[in-house]
């Protein structure tokens, strides 16, 4: 097993972040996002992962992922308005942990960075590395597209 670091490009979402942060740092904002479409968008993409049975609290979500089981992935830390730090826990072949990092531009925008160490097998990093650099990119591009209220 071997840390791999993957890093999104920054983007900018133009809301403060304090409304940012506060909407990142509850799950159960994201639990209505998700069930409203972008799972069924996830596995069109990637048919050979499905994703069920999707579940939230503030600090956690929970799903089936087809041949692998339960997962969850817990917020570990949040640093008001700057940090959030999620991890993932039993139930995925890889173990991991995940920063959002915000950065204020002015009172109506912030710079948003994702970064992911993941601690994966030789063998799912050939597999998966590139799709991880790929999807941690895509994933700060739709998290800076939210409808944040």
């Amino acid at each position: 097993m071997s840390l791999n670091k993957y890093t999104s490009g920054t983007k900018v979402v133009n809301h403060n972040e304090q409304v940012v942060f506060n909407y990142l740092s509850n799950f159960n904002n994201l639990s209505g996002y998700l069930n409203s479409g972008l799972i069924e968008k996830i596995t069109e993409k990637i048919p050979q992962i499905k994703i069920t049975e999707f579940s939230s609290d503030q600090d956690s979500c929970k799903f089936k992922i087809t041949g692998l089981g339960l997962a969850e992935i817990r917020i570990v830390n949040r640093e008001p308005f700057k940090t959030i730090k999620v991890e993932s826990s039993d139930g995925l072949p890889l173990s991991f942990t995940f920063w959002i990092q915000l950065m204020p531009v002015d009172n109506f925008t912030t710079k948003m960075r994702l970064t992911l160490h993941a601690e994966m097998s030789m063998m799912i990093k050939m597999m998966a590395g590139d799709k991880l650099a790929e999807g941690i990119d895509k994933l700060a591009d739709t998290l800076s597209a939210l409808p944040y209220q």
